[in-house]
């Protein structure tokens, strides 16, 4: 997506920089010029990110860091980008300023990147989905705080002026650093890009059916208003709206400028929920949202000039990118409504991502890997297993869902292996990098690509953990969830719903604003389908917004510590409390450590990594429900966990294996003990407890 260049001298960045831009424009692309490169290459590398890959009796790739668990693969990967993200809400909160990051290979502190754009209106709508997914699949208020602090961030710093010809809505982009976001000035001064400004406003109506807070209503009305107002009759060279535009009198005057995005798609979307809403000036969306679709039809969609989506790159009709197909696709195949011919559209693009000879595409391990964007000369980004997770987990997005409308077994298996080469770029790695240098961006790994890894357990619950519960996806936003053991209660904007859930446990009672529903074996009606054996729930309610699922069995949901919230240095011996009020850690015995091994995050070790015992104790009896243990010595080691109130638990763990332990205890305790043998090389993270 963008180029990125740091050093520790930085008049070497400065340098390099420079001539990138001069790179840059010569090529108009975010990319390098290229040796002639191969449609699709095999490239079963040994590694993948720098960690040793997984393969099965086939010689396909598994998952990691848990080979044979899919759903905590899977999982681990979105909610450890999430414990980063949250760590930066509460300290640095480097993405309000700065598309990209480095880290310290030692300490893994971040550290921004002080001269690419800023990426601005892209991460903010795409941060949205990432959250829109995560609240009702953790139940974490804290997401919805974020992702609130960021819009309202936005809103304020990061609007047009009520006077311009674009008015009132979010620039796409800012200098690096920059407080007040109003365009990348590499390419402009003062401009927006039409089809982020209709992205960012389905974004904002979202969030308002998230939140029920009209604010977020009225941005949105916004942007669709001017995507109306600055509407124009496309043809073969000209899309209804530019690519970036002037925002102040709508010229697109300039180099950086352009006639042409293909990307209409993401207005229509704002469209079509403003009038199912039957919110603000349904008449002009209307006959805009007709117009821009039969545009659509004519040009792109017949000729598969899939150009004009990236915000750092100069308008060019020859550099292609996959965001715009796959993005349609996976518009269609949850909408198919809105389309007659979604079958056959839908499996075509994705066909032409991975066949089109405008950019590589990687087997690894049996896993199809694409890079973005590409001229068919030059192409971005790296080498496989370096980058670019956040584009083959979008393409893993729509073969899942194709799958899921289908039943075409051979798309769910090309997806379950590219998502598997997706999990190896959780966390913060050592030996993964953006191109050019070792950055990465915030949009690709902490927004885009983990909201298109949450569409895996929607699309296949039974890629879900099977341990534990999750609202797994919804035809209508979740305005409110609860778990607890043996039941899940939640609220949909829309009273008529289809919802997705993977239990552990059994379903007795399912109602709908406290009527019942019924088990049924489809859902041409209301009711449920539950499958016994993999414990997937399927509900259909069409007049009530509160569901209640109770049942038997399960566990109460667990409360985490992750050792990144609040972060603290790798190194810090913990003195006491941490987090307070929760966990007494005594006196020097548990250090902070940093991301290695199994973990992408910060984690726990020993002082005395000889120590043949160890203990910490709760600031208040509660329940431990166990830890993740990784075993990075040179031989397997034996944990034997117990308690004075509890009988013991022991695990062996394999070197350079990861596991979950779980107690099964079901009565609180005040102190965890540890026994030890040949544990010098373990690690231990995602602490879990119950508070009775």
């Amino acid at each position: 997506m963008e180029i990125q260049l740091t050093d520790e001298k930085g008049w070497i960045a400065k340098i390099l920089h420079v001539l990138v831009i001069v790179l840059l424009w010569g090529t108009q692309l975010a990319g390098q010029q290229q040796k002639p490169f191969q449609v699709s290459s095999v490239v079963d590398a040994p590694t993948i990110a720098g960690h040793p890959v997984q393969l099965d009796a086939q010689g396909k790739l598994l998952p990691w860091p848990m080979p044979h668990d899919i759903g905590y693969s899977y999982s681990s990967h979105f909610l450890t980008q999430w414990t980063i993200l949250w760590d930066q809400h509460n300290r640095q909160r480097l993405h309000y300023f700065y598309c990209c990051f480095d880290f310290d290979r030692t300490t893994f502190e971040l550290v921004p990147d002080p001269h690419w754009a800023n990426s601005t209106g892209y991460l903010r709508a795409m941060m949205q989905g990432f959250m829109e997914r995560l609240y009702p699949y953790t139940g974490d208020p804290q997401t919805i705080t974020f992702l609130q602090s960021f819009v309202d961030y936005e809103l304020e710093n990061g609007t047009t002026p009520e006077d311009y010809a674009w008015s009132q809505v979010p620039y796409a982009s800012a200098n690096p650093g920059a407080k007040r976001y109003t365009g990348w000035s590499q390419l402009g001064e003062d401009y927006i890009e039409p089809h982020v400004v209709g992205e960012d406003g389905y974004g904002y109506l979202r969030f308002y059916e998230m939140t029920g807070n009209t604010k977020y209503l009225r941005a949105a009305l916004h942007c669709a208003d001017a995507l109306v107002e600055n509407y124009k009759a496309g043809d073969q060279d000209h899309s209804p709206w530019p690519v970036r535009v002037s925002a102040r009198d709508g010229k697109t005057v300039g180099a950086a400028m352009g006639p042409y995005s293909a990307n209409v798609i993401e207005p229509i979307m704002l469209f079509d929920e403003l009038i199912r809403l039957g919110q603000g000036d349904v008449a002009g969306y209307t006959r805009v949202r007709a117009a821009a679709w039969d545009w659509f039809q004519k040009y792109p969609l017949a000729n598969n000039v899939w150009v004009g989506y990236f915000e750092d790159v100069t308008p060019s009709m020859d550099n292609m990118n996959q965001v715009i197909p796959l993005e349609f696709v996976r518009y269609i195949l949850l909408h198919p409504e809105k389309d007659p011919q979604w079958r056959e559209h839908a499996r075509r693009l994705i066909e032409w991502v991975k066949s089109t000879p405008k950019w590589p595409k990687y087997i690894v391990h049996g896993a199809t890997v694409t890079t973005e964007q590409g001229n068919g000369i030059n192409f971005c980004c790296n080498e496989p297993n370096q980058c670019c997770d956040s584009h083959t987990s979008r393409l893993a997005a729509a073969e899942a869902l194709y799958f899921s409308k289908t039943g075409d077994v051979a798309y769910r298996d090309a997806a379950f292996r590219s998502y598997n080469w997706v999990t190896y770029f959780q966390g913060l790695s050592r030996n993964a990098h953006s191109p050019f240098s070792t950055q990465w961006w915030f949009t690709d790994e902490y927004a885009d690509g983990p909201r298109r890894m949450m569409d895996a357990f929607w699309a296949v619950p039974e890629w879900a953990p099977a341990d534990e519960s999750h609202l797994l996806g919804s035809s209508s936003v979740i305005t409110k969830i609860s778990y607890g053991k043996g039941s899940v209660t939640y609220s949909t904007f829309d009273p008529q719903s289809s919802d997705v859930l993977r239990l552990d446990f059994v379903p007795e009672i399912i109602t709908a604003n406290g009527k019942s529903l019924s088990r049924r074996t489809d859902l041409d009606q209301a009711g449920f389908i539950f499958d016994d054996s993999t414990r997937v729930l399927l509900i259909r309610h069409d007049k009530g917004r509160d569901i209640d699922v109770q049942g038997k069995g399960g566990n109460a949901p667990p409360h985490y510590i992750s050792f990144d919230d609040p972060h603290l240095p790798g190194g810090t011996v913990l003195p006491g409390q941490y987090p307070t009020g929760v966990i007494d850690w005594g006196a020097g015995a548990w250090r902070i450590n940093v991301p290695e091994g199994a973990f992408g995050t910060f984690n726990l070790a020993l002082v005395d990594s000889q120590a043949s015992s160890a203990q910490f104790r709760f600031c208040w009896p509660r329940v431990f429900v166990g830890l993740d243990i990784y075993n990075g010595g040179p031989s397997d080691a034996k944990v034997t966990i117990h308690s004075a109130e509890l009988r013991e638990v022991s695990v062996t763990i394999k070197a350079g294996q990861l596991q979950r332990l779980r107690t099964g205890w079901r009565d609180v305790s005040s102190s965890v003990i540890f026994e030890l043998k040949d544990g010098e090389g373990l690690r231990f993270d995602n602490v879990a407890y119950v508070q009775e």
